[in-house]
This record gives C-alpha cells, structure tokens and sequence, in this order.
C-alpha cells in the first residue's frame, strides 16, 4: 500500500477519533449552546468533511484508483434507485422509532447521547437547513471516505471482502467513538450493512441516501423527542416554584 494511502488510514484511524474526542470535550464543557454556537459547529465540520474528502479523492486519483473501484458507477439506475429509495425509507424509519424510545427513557439512560442532542442538534428553522446541508455532507463525503476510498484501497491491498467490511466499519465506528460506547456499537454495525450494501449493489449510492436518511430524520425527530420534553420539564418545574 501507498505511504499516503497509509497515512490517510492514520488519519482516519486515530487523529479523527481523537479530534472528536478534543470537541466532545469542549462541547460538554459549555454549559449552554446558543445559536451561533450550534452554526458554527455546523458549518466548520461541513468545510472539514469536503476539504478531507477532497484531499482523499485527489490521492486516490494520483494512485490511480478508478471511479469503479471507488463504487461511484451506478450499474443498473432502476434498480439502484429503488433500493436507495425504500432503504432511505426503512431507516429513516427506524431512526425516527428510536428516538422515540429514547424521548420515553428517563434522562440517566440516555446518558451522553442526551448531552450531545442538547448542544448539537437544531431548535429553529433557521438552524434546522445549516444541519440537513450537514446532514448530505456527511451522507456523501463519509460514505466516499470509508465505503469508497477505504474499501477500494484495502481490496487493492489484497484484503477478503470479509476483511475488507470488517476493517472500514471499524473505522467508521472510531471516528464516531465521541458518542460512547453505545455510539461506536452502533455505528459499527451500521458501517457493516452500509459495507455489505456496498459490495452487493457495486456502488455506493444507495448507502448515500441510507446515510443522509438517517441524519437527516435525526435532526427533524431528535428535538421533538429529546428537547421538547425537557424543556416542557423544566417549564414545569418553574411554573411550580411560581406558584409555591
């Protein structure tokens, strides 16, 4: 393998996990989000996905990878179209169930996924189109860096398809290890179906579309289940210390 293509998995590997940790660290270290804050970190982390998306793809063209190995040819539109439709679908929807499910629990078992929803995801309009362009960055630039370039370069290298899914899962579930444990579990077995999806449809595009879904429905559900009832709490609390 390539020293770039090795220090592009570095990257990937340990200085993005550890990044994430350094800004979980200071996110939770504010006791308040405002607006400003919320776009902010909006669109500093779009700039970031496209520039290292950018770098990568530029490497990978000086090393000749091919739009095919990539899985950016779309073979069979009809069909292609259609499983990213109904995928974008189902797991918008179970996205959506889970929160849910979450917004029912009490507050200690959401534990950090709580902390996070409150300072990341949108409370208005206005910053609710910042987080769904986000939400597509994230859709196109991720799956290009761990479903394109990481997979494409670990077949090259000689990897089973087996080796292949299993070790670019694991670094899409690194990179998201800022969420906790339940975080990097489940991203890791997300990264494993978007990896699986990815070999059986030749191509990327549908898990695209399953990634932004997935995002997106997060942005749009998230505060209805997760901040609303908090608010309405603390709303609550307050009208009885009025009353008292």
């Amino acid at each position: 393998m390539p020293w770039d293509f090795w220090l592009i998995f570095f990257v990937l590997g340990v200085l993005l996990p550890w990044r994430g940790h350094l800004r979980l660290k200071k996110m939770l270290a504010i006791p308040h989000m405002g607006v400003r804050d919320r776009l902010g970190l909006y669109f500093s982390t779009i700039a970031f996905q496209w520039l290292a998306a950018a770098v990568i793809a530029w490497r990978a063209w000086a090393r000749g990878l091919t739009l095919e190995e990539l899985g950016l040819v779309v073979h069979g539109r009809g069909r292609i179209f259609f499983a990213a439709i109904v995928g974008a679908a189902t797991l918008g929807g179970l996205q959506w169930l889970n929160l849910r499910r979450m917004g029912r629990s009490s507050g200690k078992a959401r534990g950090l996924m709580q902390a996070l929803a409150e300072r990341i995801l949108p409370r208005s309009p206005v910053e609710l189109l910042p987080y769904l362009a986000l939400a597509v960055t994230a859709g196109l630039c991720e799956e290009f860096l761990y479903r394109g370039f990481a997979m494409a370069a670990l077949t090259r290298a000689g990897l089973p398809v087996w080796g292949v899914v299993l070790l670019s899962s694991a670094l899409f579930a690194m990179a998201h290890l800022y969420q906790g444990r339940g975080g990097l579990v489940s991203t890791l077995v997300i990264g494993t179906v978007f990896g699986t999806a990815r070999i059986a449809y030749d191509g990327m595009v549908p898990v695209m579309f399953w990634h932004i879904a997935v995002d997106a429905v997060a942005g749009v559900a998230g505060p209805k289940y997760l901040l609303r009832p908090l608010q309405a709490a603390a709303e609550e609390e307050i009208h009885s210390q009025i009353g008292s």
